[in-house]
Parts: structure tokens; C-alpha cells; sequence
């Protein structure tokens, strides 16, 4: 309760993510924090790891309500239904979760199991979220996939059989992918009926594979005529496109990630996590130990987070734009107040240039992206970085 930048009337909703960090080979164009399995995964140490880690962090959100549970990777599906059970039941043990709380799984079609999916509902998971990037076994060996075709649409047939909702993970944009190899990936996809895509193009980051030995991709006119492909196929299949990336069925949007960008708050937990989480008087950031070992050994002494800051007031309309302008419906000008604290005004100059230049809409409780908008996504956030 010590005093600091902003003064919030109310908290924001409250997620939860947990990080399981292995897989089963480390794909070149990941950066995220993800790590070869060798010898098996330590499900039970890391398990205790958790469990310490979730009770030294209760302080910092005492009496708030759980609104998700994201459990992602790495490739969480390494993990048994019996240990993601466990996991399941020591969040609910420790932390009150809304009713019908959405909790989402990652899963690998390289981990696929008869059955194994129907054992991960039985332990509490509600949604699968299933990374197939391609139906096109060439595709997938040229981003480093362990599976291959078949697998995943295996995947995906006892995802639909077993969960009520579901996610399917599409990348395009990939090395030497044509506009006609991208058609017949999203016809296969869409042939599953999913309640919910996400469609991610295909980006060389830092430290990874790819940023040391670059594939030959599609240059960016062809990119866009993917991108307009994505769009027609899933209007017309009756997905919504609510998100940048994210398509949906009526009442099948990612609750966790609608959190996310509405500026809301998140504990994570695991190695490498991120969380944000609001104070009355501040915004701090939060980040676990990296290494899974030394995270484990860490978080058994109470000590999992590496990092801690505060969020200075002159970053907060960013890091709230950031977020809030990757929704087709935008904002409401009262949540921006409401989340970080500050005045209209210190946004004012910033949307009236958005709004020139053709990349905003706004009425007088409401901003949202144009089409332009989106396709420019990165100039109308960067209108909003502190000056």
C-alpha cells in the first residue's frame, strides 16, 4: 500500500500463467523460454518447484480471484494428465478461481497420445490450445516441426471428440510457402470446424536458428495477399477476427488472452515467467529465474523472481496501447483511465494524430483500429511511446 505514480480506483481482473519450459527439440524460429527434455522431464521436482513459487508470491495478490489459467510452454503436453492434474489442484488449493474458469493447455501433436487428451480434461483443463503451424509435411520440416501431418490431424480430431473449445495454432508466411500451399492448410484447419485460430506470421527473431541461418520466406507483398487469404477464409467459415492473430466463434474467444489485452493483470509463475500486477498506488513487473535448474532451486527458497520493477508513468499509455490496440473493437476510454491511472488528456495529442492519419475510429466512449490499423499496427502503437 506504499505510495507510488497512479492511484487506481479498482484492480483489474487477475489471470494466472504457468510456465512448463521443455519440449521435445527446440524449434529455429522460437525465442521463447524452451528447452531440449534430456533424460525425461522432473515433473515431481519441478511440481514442488510450483507449489513454492505460487505460495511466496499469495502476498502480493491476497484476496483476489482467479479469472484464468493459462498453462503453456515449452510443451506442457510433455507433462502426464496425472501431473497437470496435480498442478490443477494445487492452484485450486491456494488461490479461489472464478466459476467455469477457463484453463487452457498448450499441446504438441508430436506428444500425441490416444486418450492422452481426454485424460488432460479429466484433470481439470477446460481448453486445449494445439500448435500445429502447418498441415503441410514440408512446411513443417522446414520450421523444425517434430511432427508431421497425420499427427496432427490426429491431434485435432480427439481435440474436437473430447473439449467443448479449442484452439488451433496456423503459421504462415513460411519458408518458400506459396499463396495456394497456404489455401490448403486453412481448408484443412477449417475443416475441423475449430471454435477458435490463431494465425501467426512467420518472424526471424534475435537468438534464435533462423536469425543466424535465415530462411528464403515470402517477401511482404505476398504476405499481405496471405494475410487478405486468412481474412476471406475464415469470415466465410464463421470466424470473427477479434484480435490481430486471434478468430473465433461466437463465445469461443481466449478469455485469458482477452485479459492480456484489456490491460488486466497476471501472475506467472515457472521459469522465465513474466507477470504484471496493479497495486492501488502501482504497476510492477515481475520475472522468474530463467534457467528451469536454477529456477527450480530458487523457488524451493522462496526466491523464484530474478527481476522486479515498477512501471514508470510515462510508459504506462504504452504498454496499455500495446495491448489494446490489437483488438478489432478496440477500447473503452473509461478502461484506459481505470487500468493505468492517468488523465485522457496525457493521451489526447497522441489520438488525435492517430485519428489524421487514418488509423484509429473513436466515438465518445470507444477507440478502435481501422483496417489501416491494423496493417499498421506497429506505427499507431509507436505514436504512444513516451517522448
Amino acid at each position: 500500500m506504499r505510495p507510488g505514480v497512479m492511484n487506481l480506483g479498482a484492480l483489474p481482473p487477475l489471470s494466472l500463467y504457468v510456465h512448463l519450459p521443455w519440449c521435445l527439440k527446440k524449434c529455429p524460429y522460437c525465442d521463447f523460454n524452451s528447452h531440449e527434455q534430456r533424460g525425461g522431464v522432473p515433473e515431481a521436482a519441478y511440481l514442488a518447484a510450483l507449489r513454492a513459487d505460487l505460495e511466496a508470491a499469495l502476498p502480493f495478490i491476497w484476496g483476489r480471484r482467479i479469472h484464468s489459467v493459462f498453462i503453456g510452454g515449452g510443451t506442457p503436453s510433455l507433462f502426464s494428465p496425472d501431473a497437470v492434474g496435480e498442478l490443477i489442484a494445487d492452484v485450486r488449493a491456494r488461490l479461489p478461481l472464478e466459476p467455469g474458469c477457463e484453463i487452457t493447455l498448450e499441446a504438441n501433436p508430436g506428444t500425441f497420445e490416444r486418450d492422452r487428451f481426454r485424460g488432460y480434461k479429466g484433470a481439470g483443463v477446460t481448453r486445449l490450445s494445439i500448435g500445429v503451424q502447418s498441415f503441410n509435411d514440408e512446411k513443417l520440416q522446414a520450421i523444425g516441426r517434430v511432427h508431421d501431418a497425420a499427427q496432427a490431424k490426429a491431434a485435432v480430431e480427439e481435440a474436437k471428440d473430447t473439449f467443448d473449445t479449442f484452439n488451433l495454432d496456423l503459421m504462415y508466411a513460411l519458408p518458400g510457402q506459396t499463396v495456394a500451399e497456404l489455401r490448403e492448410d486453412l481448408a484443412q484447419a477449417l475443416s475441423f470446424a475449430p471454435p477458435h485460430l490463431s494465425i501467426y506470421h512467420l518472424t526471424i527473431e534475435a537468438n534464435t536458428w533462423f536469425a543466424k541461418h535465415p530462411p528464403v520466406v515470402p517477401d511482404d507483398d505476398t504476405a499481405f495477399d496471405m494475410l487478405d487469404l486468412i481474412a476471406e477464409h475464415t469470415e466465410a467459415a464463421g470466424l470473427a477476427r477479434y484480435e490481430v492473430s486471434a478468430f473465433a466463434q461466437r463465445g469461443h474467444h481466449c478469455q485469458h488472452n482477452l485479459n492480456y489485452w484489456q490491460f488486466g493483470d497476471y501472475l506467472g509463475i515457472g521459469a522465465g515467467a513474466h507477470s504484471k500486477l496493479s497495486f492501488p498506488h502501482r504497476v510492477v513487473r515481475q520475472v522468474r529465474w530463467r534457467e528451469p535448474q536454477t529456477y527450480m532451486e530458487k523457488a524451493t527458497q522462496g526466491l523464484a523472481v530474478s527481476n522486479d520493477e515498477e512501471v514508470k508513468r510515462d510508459a504506462l499509455a504504452f504498454e496499455f496501447m500495446l495491448n489494446a490496440l490489437r483488438l478489432r473493437d478496440g477500447f473503452e476510454l473509461a478502461r484506459f483511465t481505470e487500468r493505468t491511472g492517468l488523465p485522457l488528456s496525457s493521451i489526447s495529442r497522441q489520438l488525435d494524430e492517430a485519428h489524421k492519419r487514418g488509423f484509429i475510429e473513436r466515438d465518445f466512449a470507444r477507440v478502435w483500429p481501422t483496417a489501416k490499423g491494423f496493417d499498421f499496427l506497429s506505427d499507431l502503437q509507436a505514436l504512444f511511446l513516451a517522448d
